[in-house]
């Protein structure tokens, strides 16, 4: 294909990185109208997507190439750096004028280097990390962060609203990844909090579907107890996200934390909760088997029927 033949045939969006999370991001565009050019590097991950209409391309270059628009979903900061700003990446196949948008939980450094790079290219950049689960990106309803310039956030307002729902604009580039961590280390705090209340119910001979529903009835709600709580009692805890992603995030937020001499103390406690459950299980591990340390410690499961193995119905 020529150059001309590719100026006349984009596809609208390209889409790379197509794992828990990327790839019902992606179903979303579909879903909404948007022809999409997807890549990764497992064409399985594609399938479904191309069954809908998706088109392949081998390589993040050629997805761009393609593209006004394309999105990033990646699950750490040399895999953005890769696909991104590597010889077959993104900002060698996007022409001038076109937009790079980055799903991923990165490094803000990282995503402040990048866009510099970017900017030398006359390509704009928008951050809109993702928070809220697999399960609410699967139904186009997860929470989108947003930093940049207001006037280009404007200029693709509908296209992230396809993606999820709310949409908020937090601020300048790097203020996104901010508070994505921000929101990841309050997810994580919470999750090891679940897990004990739960086993001190179970402890204390009480019904853990009981106990489930008291605690989501009451103040000491929160949706990761609605959410994870959930896949802690069916004992699957496929929640879609790896101990190595939790371990990255809070790692982030303890690199915050010494920047700006904000003393972490309980996300200081949960890394190193994490860093034992990852030692114990394994990075590919799903992040709420980190109740699993607790479970094991005391020689008691967290079980109750009624349960499901996953929030979304699928994986």
């Amino acid at each position: 294909m020529t150059k001309d033949d590719v100026a006349n045939d984009r596809h609208g969006v390209g889409y790379v990185g197509l794992g828990n999370l990327g790839v019902h991001l992606a179903g979303s565009l579909l879903r909404a109208g948007h022809g999409i050019v997807v890549s990764d590097l497992n064409r399985d991950a594609a399938v479904p997507l191309i069954a809908a209409g998706a088109r392949w391309a081998d390589t993040a270059q050629e997805v761009a190439a393609q593209c006004d628009v394309v999105f990033t979903c990646l699950p750490s900061p040399p895999a953005v750096d890769a696909v991104v700003a590597g010889p077959n990446g993104v900002l060698a196949g996007l022409r001038a004028g076109g937009t790079w948008i980055d799903d991923s939980t990165n490094d803000r450094g990282e995503t402040l280097r990048l866009a510099a790079l970017a900017h030398e290219r006359g390509v704009r950049v928008l951050e809109a990390p993702v928070t809220g689960g697999v399960h609410k990106a699967a139904a186009g309803e997860i929470t989108v962060l947003v930093g940049g310039d207001e006037g280009l956030y404007r200029e693709h307002a509908q296209l992230l609203a396809a993606i999820g729902d709310p949409v908020l604009y937090i601020g300048p580039l790097g203020s996104a990844a901010v508070i994505k961590v921000i929101t990841n280390m309050l997810a994580f705090i919470n999750l090891v909090s679940v897990g004990e209340a739960l086993m001190l119910a179970k402890r204390s001979g009480l019904d853990l579907s009981k106990a489930f529903q008291a605690i989501a009835n009451s103040s000491g709600n929160s949706f990761v107890h609605e959410t994870e709580g959930q896949l802690i009692l069916n004992g699957s805890y496929n929640v879609g996200f790896t101990m190595d992603l939790a371990c990255k995030d809070l790692g982030f937020a303890m690199q915050f934390g010494r920047d700006l001499g904000v003393p972490l103390d309980l996300a200081g406690l949960t890394e190193q909760t994490f860093l034992r459950a990852r030692s114990q299980y394994g990075g590919g591990a799903w992040s709420t088997q980190v109740v699993k340390l607790l479970e094991d410690e005391m020689n008691t499961d967290l079980r109750a029927p009624g349960f499901p193995p996953s929030l979304t119905g699928g994986c």
